[in-house]
């Protein structure tokens, strides 16, 4: 039955893997629980440490290294701001730190035999911010808005392309909503994590009202967000902090100088160097960030339309010496385009693929008509020292086959508009963040894809890609994934470096900080150690 092969393949995506789940020191994994593909869902207990003993109340700041680019959840457009909002908003379900999908506004769901007709259940007396009672209504209208549903359409909203399959949303009654599609898609589930905001209200943009575990208080652009606690949250025993403020800097020595001053409590991202010279009364903390790191290119411009050429930066490049230089070690070697957590559908076997071997880079380059190398550029984004050092090390390995390379530094606004929607550029550093579904890993790839910054065009993936999206049969899915990534690191779309395991700096006076297997910031979980309350 399509229920039971339903159940399977959700089951896979909403249990990413175990050993996503990062958190360090001496934490309990108390959730045995797997979501299931119809019924009742039950939150997991938040983990905590069991050496401290969580106090209410207190003020925290954390650092972040980038300005926010809105505060519309269904306008932003960088991962940056994403887990910085993920504090304020919820969807009809959201990912907790295993990995798996539990209530959020919605307290059940059932999917039909079909596979045709989603059906969720309200969860009772959920309210806005402001106050207000959550209704069916406003799921309608918040789903309608981030599938592009809605008329007139809003273009500064980012069109959800998986929820492109929603054919209607419906109400049935005040606590009822169903999700009619247009075909079976096995990956949908997920994507109804997208934020739920109130309709008929017209002050996103400034004054943002969500259901989360913190409520807006205020924004000044390049300096802070403020949040307070929500004393209304529907979660019993959380938030533990009563305000956060995320202070924002220019770039990360920026940030670690605010840290060694005592004005930061908690600064994700700090580099091997920074680890090492931490302040007196901070700790580190560090897991599997989930993130694609890699050279990306552009492959539309020469002389990166040659396979050939691109094959030789794979060669060209040692991967493992870029974590040992920039990390310390910590970091997990890639092949491919998909992210290791999506441990069934990762193709393992493609790290292999390209071994470190500057001899027959040069052949390559050769056989490309370079024989004496070229120059190109990298242009990466200012604000991420982590990608800038990788940089600088791939500069000099590349020195080794004769081919010459600059960095650009440019602005994060100036690098999503240049480079990532213009797509005038040669070649960048930077990260892709972990997408809730694993087919979102491939889909920038499809060759129509707003988001296939690389210009990578191949009408054999596409028809893969789209069989892929149809597809019921959990063994056939894994087939068809991996052939695709195959495909991606055969043609050398880009030279994937690591997956980089984050690194934080945490005040000893904190408790709770937790790494999630998609780029967020949970502050809902931090909390003040006993006896070391904020004064």
């Amino acid at each position: 039955m399509l229920t039971k092969k339903l159940t399977k393949v959700l089951l896979l995506i909403t249990v990413f893997t175990i050993a996503l789940y990062g958190c360090s020191g001496d934490k309990e994994d108390t959730d045995k629980s797997k979501t299931p593909a119809n019924g009742k869902l039950s939150f997991a207990e938040p983990v905590e440490a069991a050496k401290s003993e969580p106090t209410y109340g207190g003020s925290i700041t954390v650092g972040i290294t980038q300005d926010l680019d809105g505060l519309d959840p269904h306008k932003a457009l960088s991962a940056g701001t994403k887990e910085v909002l993920f504090n304020i908003f919820e969807g009809l379900v959201k990912l907790d730190y295993n990995g798996n999908l539990v209530p959020a506004v919605a307290e059940s769901y059932h999917i039909s035999e079909d596979g045709m007709l989603y059906t969720f259940t309200l969860r009772e007396g959920v309210k806005f911010h402001d106050g207000r009672l959550v209704t069916a209504q406003d799921i309608v209208y918040s789903i309608k808005r981030c599938a592009g549903m809605l008329e007139p359409k809003d273009p500064t909203v980012i069109v959800e392309s998986a929820l492109s399959v929603i054919s209607d949303v419906t109400s049935i009654d005040e606590k009822t909503i169903e999700i009619r599609l247009k075909q079976v898609d096995t990956e949908l589930l997920p994507y109804l994590a997208c934020s739920i905001v109130p309709r008929d209200y017209d002050q996103l943009d400034t004054k943002p009202i969500g259901t989360g575990p913190f409520k807006f208080v205020s924004y000044t652009p390049l300096q802070n967000i403020v949040l307070e606690k929500n004393e209304e949250y529907y979660m019993e025993g959380v938030p533990y902090l009563d305000r956060v403020t995320f202070k924002i800097s220019s770039n990360t020595d920026a940030a670690f100088m605010e840290l060694q001053g005592g004005n930061i409590d908690i600064l994700p991202y700090i580099t091997d160097s920074q680890a090492s010279k931490l302040p007196s009364g901070y700790h580190m903390e560090s897991g599997p960030m989930n993130l694609i790191q890699g050279l990306f290119i552009n492959n539309k411009v020469e002389p990166f339309d040659n396979k050939l050429v691109r094959q030789a930066l794979c060669y060209g490049i040692d991967r493992q010496a870029v974590i040992d230089m920039v990390a310390g070690g910590r970091g997990d070697v890639i092949g491919t385009n998909m992210y290791p957590g999506f441990k069934k559908y990762y193709d393992e076997s493609l790290v292999n693929t390209y071994p470190y071997n500057p001899e027959k880079a040069k052949e390559l380059l050769k056989e490309a008509g370079y024989p004496h190398g070229f120059k190109f550029t990298i242009t990466v984004p200012s604000n991420y020292q982590y990608h800038i050092d990788t940089a600088q090390v791939i500069v000099e390995q590349l020195k080794q086959i004769g081919i010459t390379a600059q960095i650009q530094l440019i602005e994060w606004t100036s690098w999503k508009s240049d480079v990532y929607k213009g797509r005038n550029y040669e070649t960048t550093v930077v990260g892709l963040a972990a997408e809730l579904a694993p087919r979102q890993a491939l889909a920038r790839f499809y060759s129509d894809a707003e988001n296939n910054f690389m210009n990578y065009i191949n009408p054999e993936f596409d028809t893969l890609y789209k069989q892929g999206e149809i597809e019921t049969a959990e063994d056939k899915k894994i087939q068809l994934y991996k052939q695709m990534q195959a495909m991606l690191t055969n043609d050398a779309v880009a030279v994937y470096i690591q997956d980089p395991h984050q690194m934080t700096a945490v005040s000893d006076k904190l408790g709770g900080y937790t790494y999630y297997p998609i780029y967020v910031q949970d502050m809902s979980l931090v909390y003040y150690k006993k006896g070391m309350e904020s004064d």
